[in-house]
């Protein structure tokens, strides 16, 4: 039988205090807060999901989920509300709310948020391969967002050299919608 992960509060919010199943509601628990790339939830504690990462991240017009890139591992983004742009294989579509951009393993990629107010998106990617197939690639579609990087690297660092680190936060009302 698989026990229940104890949930601790932290002075950010909730977060699972080990392994087991549990349950928590997105406005309860820790969040983040990357300069350029929005607000973001993503229900782990000290040590990642094994094999599933599960993310919601709010996004401002102009506000990534981080840099164009391709990988190795499947991911899936649903655009829960708002305007994002997807660019994939340096082309660029619109999203509305509902909509879900699947991305297979080696499809180049990044959301950007758009329109007139923030946009929410669920992201979920297998995990596991990831750190070997990892590339931030240089794109004409992303670069015209804010989202290419200047040279092709395999090292995230590089790739983000030019923010801060994100911070933890409070969810903060307001910031998923009632639906």
């Amino acid at each position: 039988m698989i026990p229940e992960a104890p949930l601790r509060e932290t002075k950010f919010g909730l977060a699972p205090d080990g392994d087991g199943w549990f349950v928590v509601n997105a406005r309860e628990i820790r969040w983040r807060r990357w300069e350029r790339l929005g607000v973001y939830c993503d229900f782990e504690g000290k040590k990642r999901f094994p094999q599933l990462g599960v993310n919601i991240s709010v996004l401002q017009p102009g506000d990534s989920l981080g840099r164009y890139h391709r990988e190795n591992a499947q991911e899936d983004f649903l655009v829960v509300s708002g305007r994002c742009f997807v660019i994939v294989e340096d082309e660029e579509r619109e999203l509305g709310p509902w909509d879900l951009f699947h991305s297979p393993p080696g499809t180049a990629h990044m959301i950007v948020g758009a329109g007139d107010g923030p946009s929410v998106v669920l992201a979920v990617g297998a995990r596991g391969r990831r750190p070997k197939g990892l590339v931030y690639v240089v794109s004409e579609a992303a670069a015209k967002h804010g989202v290419s990087v200047p040279k092709e690297t395999k090292e995230p660092r590089e790739a983000y050299a030019d923010l801060g680190r994100p911070t933890r936060v409070r969810y903060e009302e307001g910031w998923l919608p009632d639906l």
